[in-house]
């Protein structure tokens, strides 16, 4: 499954506005809109598809912990 990825910087450091990125997944050519990633200096948030009222919302301490225990370990290249 392919996902579609896009951003809208607002500036070129993530100040008063949140960074928003827009993700969506490809089944069969055709997107399909998963959410809306928003990126400030306190937190990072998640906007799921269809809710414009309710977000979730991690500090940066608690998405540290979170990739830490949860995410798939991968070597940098």
């Amino acid at each position: 499954m392919a996902h579609e990825v896009s951003a809208k910087l607002h500036t070129k450091v993530v100040a008063h506005k949140d960074l928003e990125i827009e993700v969506k997944t490809i089944n069969g050519g055709k997107p399909s809109k998963l959410g809306t990633l928003l990126i400030s200096k306190g937190n990072i948030e998640w906007l799921p598809k269809g809710n414009s009222v309710n977000k979730k919302r991690l500090t940066w301490v608690q998405f540290a912990a979170l990739i830490e225990d949860q995410g798939k370990t991968v070597k940098v290249k």
